[in-house]
């Protein structure tokens, strides 16, 4: 991959693992946690593309809390749980390798950035709660244009911020969804496939595939 000046990294589900806050209270959930916690995420996705159809902006933590709520009641878990899961998803844990990778780019004088659905201020405690202060140059936020991904808008950011071209930034993401969006503006996508998950049919076909970001040393 060549030419790349920017490294953008999604943050929830490809360097932050969003299942981590359930999987902390997994004792007081039950077996259910892991369910309870993948419907939290699709619904706190929906919400995201649901609002920016109506126009209806809120930001991402009123999703988080307002999808929490649902998936709470869906699965039946317990009321007093709300705020610690809450608290939790402030400090969600980084995937094992991450932040070896990412210090290893570092060194390669990439220019690192997070693109998010997630406010400033989640995205800043985020990385400092795992000790990547030192890692990103920008941390960027949807909340510049009011908008969730996959809106073109949001991709734009970075464009602007850095006054780069678009085939000069190498999108990761683990979801294909936004990978799709990103790149179809133009971005010169890698998918983190984790879980060796199917790609969606979204005009759109990931030109690279990895398991985990280890393998992105060897690609940039």
């Amino acid at each position: 991959m060549k030419n790349i000046k920017v490294i953008i990294f999604d943050a929830y589900g490809t360097l932050f693992d969003v299942n981590s806050a359930a999987a902390k209270t997994k004792n007081k959930i039950g077996e259910k946690w892991e369910a309870f916690a993948n419907y939290w995420r699709t619904i706190q996705l929906e919400y995201t593309w649901l609002r920016t159809l109506m126009g209806r902006h809120k930001d991402f933590w009123e999703i988080t809390e307002d999808s929490l709520d649902k998936s709470m009641k869906v699965f039946n878990v317990n009321k007093l749980l709300k705020n610690e899961l809450l608290d939790l998803y402030k400090s969600l844990s980084t995937f094992p390798e991450v932040n070896q990778t990412l210090k290893e780019l570092k060194k390669k004088q990439y220019k690192l950035t997070i693109l998010s659905n997630g406010t400033p201020s989640l995205i800043r405690n985020l990385v400092k709660e795992n000790d990547l202060e030192n890692i990103f140059d920008e941390l960027l936020s949807v909340e510049e244009v009011k908008t969730y991904k996959p809106h073109p808008h949001v991709y734009n950011i970075p464009i602007k911020k850095y006054g780069i071209l678009k085939n000069e930034v190498a999108y990761l993401s683990s979801n294909t969804w936004d990978l799709s969006a990103a790149g179809n503006f133009g971005f010169k996508t890698i998918w983190v496939n984790r879980n060796n998950s199917i790609f969606d049919n979204l005009d759109f076909n990931p030109p690279m595939q990895i398991k985990n970001l280890n393998e992105l040393i060897n690609i940039l």
